[in-house]
């Protein structure tokens, strides 16, 4: 397997269990005022304001020199049609920094800029207009630094920690870029997708599932408001109770299980993979085996870019692992 280098606090640990406070955020505001639009194009008005945690953002004329920092920030820009001149990778995919979903959709590769703890002097050497830090720590430092380079679209109110939907995430940005109304088209066209399937698999509806996941450390389960599990949501499934169960303890959207009681992860259908070890480490433990949904054929194991497609939650990330996923919990579905 194809091991990705995903942020430390993110997905490093099951004891820091991707650290993050694990309330559901709130949709994001944006607005902007009137200005002439040329003839025959249809972009949003300028100036442009963002609300964001850290207050309301303006961005004054469509950015040209985009510095995208945040978890899928760079893809989400790329599907609006802007090319970051500066990107962070976050899943180690090297190159231009994005997933195979999104080959060919830079001109000039971006310069790839560190995750946790950027380089400021890099990011300041580009000269941006725009840095997108939208699905990022959250953290009051980082975002002070930053926007002393240059107008900053932080984490929306509730999104500290990653836990920026896809949502907001494509709203915030469409607004900065002056692309709101392919914002909408982007985000109509994941709806879609997952309705289709939905619709295709009805049975799905009402079954119980577990979003689970093992590293050199342990085992975990996500909890209710992280992105895996809504992305099964999506498709008609509902949270295995006895992790939901779970949730009012947790410090992050994941939780912690020991192999003792990895029984608990049972469900329907169980979705896991690895983080930082390989694929055999997972599917030979023999607490995995003997659960009973594994040991039924009701587990779907993935890894590589099928993994980080669905955990990345970009909407062209997400089409990826639509399309890649789906048939892979039909067959596992009796």
């Amino acid at each position: 397997m194809r091991l990705r280098i995903i942020a430390a606090t993110v997905v490093a640990t099951l004891a820091a269990a991707l650290s993050a406070c694990s309330s559901t955020p709130q949709t994001s505001a944006v607005s902007s005022a009137p200005a002439d639009v040329p003839s025959g194009t249809t972009p949003d008005a300028y100036p442009a304001t963002v609300t964001t945690k850290f207050g309301d953002v303006t961005v004054e004329d469509k950015p040209t020199r985009i510095v995208a920092l945040g978890w899928g920030d760079a893809e989400t820009a790329l599907a609006l049609g802007s090319q970051p001149v500066g990107a962070s990778d976050w899943l180690g995919f090297g190159g231009e920094g994005v997933g195979p979903w999104a080959k060919g959709l830079y001109s000039t590769a971006p310069e790839i800029i560190g995750t946790l703890e950027p380089s400021y002097e890099k990011i300041a050497a580009l000269k941006p207009d725009l840095i997108l830090d939208t699905k990022s720590s959250g953290d009051q430092a980082r975002y002070d630094r930053l926007k002393s380079i240059a107008p900053t679209i932080g984490v929306p109110e509730g999104g500290d920690s990653y836990l920026t939907t896809q949502e907001q995430q494509v709203t915030m940005i469409a607004a900065a870029l002056g692309e709101s109304e392919k914002g909408t088209a982007l985000l109509k066209e994941i709806e879609d997708a997952f309705a289709a399937a939905a619709s295709a698999h009805s049975g799905w509806a009402g079954k119980t599932m577990t979003a689970a996941t093992k590293t050199a450390d342990g085992w975990g389960a996500y909890i209710e408001g992280s992105e895996r599990v809504a992305f099964m949501q999506r498709l008609g499934f509902v949270q295995n109770p006895k992790i939901a169960a779970m949730q009012t303890n947790a410090t992050g959207f994941s939780v912690s299980i020991s192999p003792e009681n990895l029984d608990e992860i049972d469900a329907d259908v169980i979705v896991a993979f690895p983080i930082f070890i390989e694929t055999d480490q997972l599917t030979g433990d023999a607490a995995w085996t003997a659960v009973p949904a594994v040991a039924e054929g009701r587990a779907v194991v993935i890894d590589g870019d099928l993994a980080s497609a669905y955990s990345l939650g970009s909407t062209l990330a997400t089409k990826y692992a639509i399309e890649n996923l789906v048939p892979k919990l039909k067959a596992a579905i009796k």
